[in-house]
Parts: C-alpha cells; structure tokens; sequence
C-alpha cells in the first residue's frame, strides 16, 4: 500500500537534519584491506576511489586484532566446524562449545564468577540495565554517557533518574541522598572511557560513595561500568579504567568484543546469581541470536593474545604511538585533553572548520571523523582521532605532517 504521506514527513526530516547539519549522509564504503608494508600500517581502498589508499585514524580497533593472523585462522577453523551462523538463540539450541568457552575467559580475565555474551555492546547494555530497574529504583548517570545507558534508562523508566554534570563526584553524591529518601535499590552507572573525550570515571570515588550510601539503600547501591573503549586499550595490561585507575572490580561490568579485541559483540562479567539472573530475564539475550560460533572462537583468541607477553608488547606500542601523537599535536599547537587513552580529540572549536579539515585529511588519504554542532555543544567541535597498535611512526608522522600543512 503506498504511503506517501508518510514518506513526505520523513523526507522532511531530513532535510531538517540536513540543514542543522545532523545528518551522517552516505557512508564510507570500504573495498579492500592492504596489509601492513615498508613501515606503514594497513591501508584502506574505498568505493569510487579507485586504487588511492587510505589510512585510518578513526578505527576502534585499538590492538589491530581483526588483521592478525591468529585471529582469523581461529575464526575460520570454526566456520568450518561449526558453520556460519548458530541457528538458533542460545537457550533453544544456540549455544555452541566456542560461546561458553569465551564467557569463560572473559570472567577469568576480569576477575569475576561469570560472564555472557550478547550480540552486541549496545545490546549488553540495553539488557542487563533493563533488567535490573525496578520501578522503585533510583539510576544515577554521567551526563556524558553513551546513547546505549541513556535509551535503556529511558526503557527501563526508573523510579528516578539522576544525571550529574561530567565527573562531578559532589552531584553524584547529592543524586544518591536524594534518591535514599524514595527509592530501595540505586545504581550508579557511567562509561569506563568516555568515547568523545578520551577521558574516564573516577572510579575508586566513584565505588567509595557507593559504599557510603549502600546502608541506606535496602537492594544495595550496584555500580556499573561501560568500559567498551577501557577494555584493551587501557591499563598495562588491557583491562582497562578498573586496571588504569587501581578501583577493583565493579559491580557489573559490561564492555565490547568488537573494538580493541577486533571482532564483534559485547558481554558482562559479574557475580554467579546476577549472571544466571539476566540469563532468565534480559530479553535482549533470550530472544536475539549470539555472536556467530566462529566470531566467539576469534574472541577467545584475541583474548588469549591480549592475556600474553604479546598483549603487554601491543599495547606498549599502543601507548608509544599515542603519546607521539600527543606530543605532535602539542608541538603543532593544536589544542586537546590532556590523558593517556589513544581517542585523543583535537578541538577546533567551530563546526566549519571541522568540517574543512575532515576533508583536507581525506584528500590527504586520512579517514578521521569530525563532530560538529548540534552533535556537540557549539564550541566543543573536534576531530576525534583514534590511534592504534597496527599504525607505525610513519602513520603517525603523516597524519601530523597533514595538520600541520593545513595551518599554513
């Protein structure tokens, strides 16, 4: 049936997005990969770009895990043992040896009784958060959290919402008094590594309040992290703002398969009973097929990689070409936040602006992504680059050499 009047509104938005500047428009369409080569990191062939390469300064592939050998050769092993996809959802006949073998790594890497795995971060989120608010729960947030945590509390509709400005530790610990008046359960919830900013949660504060207020809580205080962007491409040894910052495991833990471990899909590690409870009420997991058997045998060899020698020698790469960078940026004179995690923005501080240097790098053949007004704040315009264990001191030098002959 048409339904063009409909379609009519839609297009109307579009336009709108179009003129505030909100729209993503086409994507980039990637065609090829070239392995690494003559000191320079991979290069990229995009659609319509013939045989031009390009290098990636915007992957959340942190570690360069889905190029490794390692990882490809497990996942293709179990293709072909298990096939290409699990038929089914996990508690029907979905559940292949790969998918428990990886939860189980994933709890012993983190110190904790038990993991899952869903089909996705976002979905992780999505689900445990839905599933433990109750209608006489308070959920306390950092303004700056991802879309994930703020669609599932708007989901879940809590007793209480609660978001306190960045880091604030005083407003957070304002939220949780009030919320101790009204409501039986509290959960603090934030990003491990904030996306955008490259920053992270106090998290020893953080865990420090909750223990505070928890007797005033009758279901406890639960802290919650999402440390997608933490997690392999934090701390000496990759398990991230936990490791990074000293705080001892959280309550709930929830991050990514599918950024510095290179493959695709998000899990949480936590108690037994918390564990075994989602697995009966996150209807996010019951009812979604999980990760591909060969995608969870590829995570489980990312994983043992990340848990060795050659981890530890990644992300010491890792470190060493985000602080050339750093410095690089500082000696051009461009302005960013000051930190070690290798999202490192640079602030241009106008939306035009960002825009013209998003494409002066692209006809320089570097992909890096711009945020402007209104996807941030007018004055917070930045470019975001994202470094990696696959760039080398060549890849770094061009991308700086780039910027500083934009300014000239």
């Amino acid at each position: 049936m048409p339904f063009e009047r409909l379609e009519n509104l839609l297009a109307d938005e579009l336009v709108k997005l179009e003129q505030s500047g909100a729209r993503k428009g086409s994507e980039t369409i990637i065609t090829a990969v070239l392995p690494a080569k003559d000191g320079r990191g991979p290069r990229y062939l995009l659609e319509g770009e013939g045989d031009r390469q390009f290098l990636r300064v915007n992957s959340n592939g942190y570690l360069g895990m889905a190029l490794r050998r390692e990882v490809t050769a497990a996942e293709d092993a179990a293709v072909r043992h298990f096939g290409t996809g699990p038929g089914a959802v996990r508690f029907i006949s979905g559940t292949y040896r790969p998918h428990v073998e990886l939860e189980e790594r994933l709890a012993s890497f983190h110190g904790r009784p038990a993991g899952m795995v869903f089909s996705s971060a976002y979905v992780t989120v999505m689900g445990v958060l839905v599933s433990l608010i109750t209608p006489e729960t308070a959920v306390i947030s950092d303004a700056l959290n991802h879309n994930c945590i703020i669609n599932a509390i708007r989901l879940a509709q809590p007793k209480e919402k609660h978001v306190y400005p960045h880091l604030n530790m005083g407003d957070l610990e304002a939220a949780l008094k009030r919320a101790a008046q009204s409501c039986r359960r509290a959960i603090i919830v934030t990003d491990g590594v904030f996306s955008m900013r490259g920053d992270y949660a106090p998290l020893p504060a953080v865990q420090e309040l909750a223990r505070q207020y928890d007797e005033h809580f009758p279901e406890n205080v639960l802290v919650m992290v999402d440390d997608s962007h933490g997690v392999g491409a934090f701390g000496r040894t990759g398990r991230g703002t936990e490791e990074y910052t000293d705080s001892g495991p959280v309550d709930v833990l929830a991050a990514t398969l599918g950024k510095a471990l290179g493959v695709n899909g998000g899990y949480v590690v936590a108690s037994r009973v918390l564990i075994d409870y989602l697995r009966e009420k996150a209807a996010f997991y019951i009812y979604s097929n999980p990760i591909t058997p060969g995608e969870a045998a590829a995570a489980c060899k990312a994983l043992e990689i990340l848990d060795s020698p050659m981890g530890v020698s990644l992300l010491g790469h890792l470190r060493r070409m985000t602080e050339r960078f750093r410095e690089g940026l500082s000696q051009l004179g461009y302005e960013t936040y000051p930190g070690d995690h290798p999202v490192v923005p640079l602030l241009v501080r106008d939306t035009v602006k960002t825009r013209a240097l998003v494409q002066y790098l692209r006809s320089r053949g570097i992909l890096a992504t711009g945020l402007g007004y209104p996807v941030v704040p007018r004055g917070d315009e930045e470019i975001r680059f994202q470094l990696s264990a696959d760039h080398t001191e060549t890849d770094v030098d061009e991308v700086l050499a780039a910027l500083g002959d934009f300014q000239r």
